[in-house]
């Protein structure tokens, strides 16, 4: 058994992780009310450009359009969003675990692919992966993805898939259902107006009496580059308040676990004292009766 002097001291290492771990939480907890609110908030504009989309996508119009343009998939790039940073619970092994899916299910099927990363735990492990190529890696994106940074990845996703050297663009991420529940999940970004989740979607039906003002060519041009802009500012959004939302629930379940030690090293440190002072009274008992012999 321990002696008294080396419990004391673990119980002071793990109240200094207590303690260490109920701030991370409580910081988790703030960013994540803040991305909560934010994803929340952008979710029906990203809904309504979805439908927006495949109902463009449904229009004889579009099929002259780039962006529209639906090929036979042989070349696939991956926008592979994690974390910068760990000790968030398996936010990143779960949306990992559906990076590599995606990489055997285009392997078994004969489609090549590149991936794009963005944080810095995916771009650690696309590059440890043999025959991955990884065009680019963004680190350190912000709580509110904006500014050089994400128009860098928008314009290099929509300049990938223009210039034909992929012929689908999909998402990897993790979608931010609620505070407890998260799910990784691959999301269809490029050609515009297909299924979401799907390489094999239908042939939409033509829409009927659709009139664009000014314009066909003027909206197609201002439109659909800002709603595609749109899901992927999104998928961004629910993968930081999932990050947050995991890492909140991690530190409370290390917080939990480092009181629950505390107090067991706290009774064995009583039980060892105990004992330390049976044995000395046992000791000056026999002391005792030794003298009055």
């Amino acid at each position: 058994m321990a002696s008294t002097r080396q419990l004391k001291t673990r119980i002071r290492s793990v109240g200094n992780t207590k303690q260490i771990t109920r701030a991370m939480q409580m910081v988790a907890a703030s960013k994540m009310r803040r991305s909560q609110e934010a994803t929340k908030a952008s979710t029906p504009y990203a809904e309504a450009g979805g439908e927006l989309l495949m109902s463009l996508a449904s229009h004889v119009k579009t099929q002259e359009h780039p962006l529209f343009e639906r090929r036979e998939i042989r070349r696939r790039l991956i926008v592979f969003v994690a974390s910068d940073k760990g000790l968030a619970g398996a936010y990143n092994a779960n949306v990992s675990k559906k990076y590599l899916e995606l990489l055997k299910r285009d392997d078994e099927r004969g489609i090549t692919n590149i991936t794009l990363t963005v944080g810095r735990k995916a771009s650690q492990l696309a590059s440890r992966l043999k025959d991955t190529e990884v065009i680019g890696s963004y680190d350190d994106l912000p709580d509110h993805p904006g500014g050089v940074a994400f128009r860098t990845v928008l314009n290099t996703i929509l300049e990938q898939f223009t210039e034909r050297h992929v012929d689908a663009v999909t998402l990897v991420y993790t979608d931010f259902v609620s505070s407890v529940v998260q799910e990784a999940r691959w999301q269809r970004l490029l050609p515009a107006g297909t299924t979401i989740s799907s390489d094999e979607a239908d042939d939409p039906e033509p829409a009927k009496d659709v009139k664009y003002e000014p314009t066909a060519e003027v909206v197609l041009s201002e439109v659909v580059r800002r709603m595609i802009g749109a899901r992927l500012f999104q998928a961004l959004l629910d993968a930081r308040a999932s990050e947050h939302s995991m890492r909140m629930i991690a530190m409370k379940n290390a917080t939990d676990n480092a009181s629950d030690l505390i107090d067991d090293l706290t009774l064995a440190m009583n039980k060892a004292r105990q004992g330390a002072i049976t044995q000395e009274l046992a000791e000056i008992s026999g002391g005792v009766e030794a003298m009055s012999a």
